[in-house]
């Protein structure tokens, strides 16, 4: 990340999930790349401040603005690319008793079921947000966090591992609003738990 990089919109082949119409991906595709485009937008005026001498937060509330705004844009790109990366076509539901995931689970809570039962009520919180199971890549340990809007709940120096969008526009087209939970079964059933499990680390175990 930097203010000289230039962000493209990736392409996602996820056409045809399980409980998650085409219509809903095709919005949600557009929406990811406002992000990008927005990002890439900050980033040109945050720079063309920096050109004008006009770095002075106290002084110059414009490049406040604009940096506190980046926060929430790169994040909204971000998130969106892990969570259509951690999905794919046919999926198989849950995580296989021997992946990497569901050891990982196990040890830091007890089994894959506790793991799930938690990352659930996560994601069914009132409110706009993410639900996301992040590794502390210290000692493999996994947890699950809220995240609020798209900056506020990430935990500093951990590793995302499985991000679930729970923004209303990632499912309300194909759902009613108090029908969350069916939204969420949809999404497990479209898990790709080997890219899940390519995320966690190989740092100690989660007890070490």
């Amino acid at each position: 990340m930097g203010l000289n990089t230039v962000y493209k919109a990736r392409s996602f082949d996820l056409s045809d999930l399980t409980g998650i119409s085409n219509e809903t991906l095709a919005m949600h595709f557009k929406l990811y790349e406002g992000y990008v485009t927005n990002t890439n937008l900050l980033n040109e005026q945050i720079n063309g401040l920096i050109g004008e001498g006009t770095l002075d937060a106290t002084k110059t509330a414009a490049f406040s603005e604009l940096r506190r705004r980046y926060g929430f844009e790169y994040n909204g790109m971000v998130l969106h690319e892990y969570y259509f990366e951690n999905m794919k076509k046919q999926g198989t539901g849950d995580a296989k008793k021997d992946s990497a995931f569901a050891k990982a689970a196990e040890e830091s809570f007890g089994s894959y079921d506790i793991w799930k039962a938690d990352f659930v009520a996560t994601g069914k919180m009132r409110g706009v947000g993410w639900a996301a199971t992040y590794q502390d890549p210290t000692n493999g340990a996994i947890s699950n966090h809220w995240i609020n809007l798209h900056e506020t709940g990430n935990v500093a120096g951990y590793t995302p591992i499985l991000i679930m969008d729970v923004w209303e526009h990632a499912w309300i087209k194909d759902y009613a609003p108090a029908d969350r939970p069916k939204y969420i079964e949809a999404f497990f059933s479209n898990i790709d738990w080997d890219t899940v499990s390519s995320r966690l680390t190989k740092a100690g175990s989660a007890k070490a």
